[in-house]
Parts: structure tokens; C-alpha cells; sequence
């Protein structure tokens, strides 16, 4: 006598309803923009549930949910961008990077653009450091590093980065 084996029915994994989105006249725009500067941060919590159709970001200030909440109402009411537009947008970051996107992440956050001014003020005096294409100026003269910078204005051993406030901050 043969047995038969069962197979098991295929799993049914149910999909999630898609959230509905509200839709806003774009006349309640500026008075729910001005909202938002007074909103409490559990309010914003629940208006970011509501507009985006998902939890809020964890351990984010309170300006990135009021700057993040501001653009989705605009988006809401006025509409996104268009699709050649993100489609642009996409082909000019791939002619800077080739897509590689550890590239793109290592770029963006190396260094400020050319042209960026730092500032920092130390003893009283206040040094403003521009960044250049190949490195850095202060006071008229090139640097390789903010390190080097850091240590002109000091007389001791400084992480450039760590002295001029871009690294070691959240959101940095």
C-alpha cells in the first residue's frame, strides 16, 4: 500500500491596506504650516501618521518633523514633483557618481561644498575657513586639512572636523 502525501496549501500572506491619504485644499496650506510651529511633538507625531500613512521616525529632532511635515502638506495640496523630473534628477546624480551609490554616500558626506563657509570662534576671535574644490583657505592661505587649520588657531592637535562642528553631532 502506497501513501499519499498532502502537499500543504500555499501560504496566504495577507497584504496590508494601502493607507488613504488625505487631500488638502490648497487654501488650508498656509494656516496648517503656521500650525506647525506651535504644534506639540506628539501632535506632529500624529499629523506625520496621518499625512504619510506610517509611524513617525524615531530619535529625530523636532525641526526634521516639522520641515518634513511642512513639504508633505505642500506636496498634498499642490502635488509632487513630476516624473521627469525625479527621472532628471536621477540621471543627474548617476553622470556624478557612475549609480554607484556608495560613491554618492561617500561624497555627500565627506565634505561641504566648494565654496561653504565655516566658522568658528575661538579665544574671542571668530575664523571663518572656505572650502575649495582641493581643500580649504583661512586667512588667505590654503590648507590640505581642517585639522592643519584647527591647530594654526589653537596651538594644539585638533580633529579638523571635530573642531569646526561637522562631525560628532547628530545629523552631522
Amino acid at each position: 500500500m502506497t501513501r499519499r502525501r498532502s502537499t500543504p496549501a500555499p501560504e496566504v500572506v495577507p497584504v496590508p491596506p494601502q493607507p488613504v491619504l488625505p487631500t488638502i485644499p490648497p487654501a488650508d496650506v498656509l494656516g496648517r504650516l503656521a500650525a506647525l510651529r506651535t504644534a506639540s511633538t506628539p501632535a506632529l507625531k500624529q499629523q506625520w501618521r496621518e499625512l504619510f500613512g506610517e509611524a513617525p521616525p524615531r530619535f529625530h529632532p523636532r525641526t526634521y518633523l516639522q520641515s518634513r511635515l511642512a513639504y508633505r502638506i505642500q506636496e498634498l495640496a499642490y502635488g509632487g514633483l513630476k516624473q521627469e523630473t525625479i527621472d532628471r534628477l536621477v540621471a543627474l546624480g548617476e553622470q556624478l557618481d557612475g549609480g554607484n551609490v556608495v560613491l554618492r554616500r561617500i561624497r555627500a558626506d565627506h565634505r561641504p561644498l566648494p565654496g561653504t563657509r565655516l566658522l568658528r570662534e575661538w579665544a574671542g576671535v571668530e575664523h571663518a575657513v572656505t572650502v575649495l574644490a582641493d581643500g580649504f583657505e583661512w586667512e588667505g592661505r590654503p590648507y590640505q586639512s581642517l585639522s592643519a587649520i584647527a591647530r594654526a588657531i589653537t596651538g594644539t592637535r585638533w580633529n579638523g572636523w571635530t573642531f569646526f562642528g561637522l562631525k560628532g553631532r547628530a545629523g552631522a
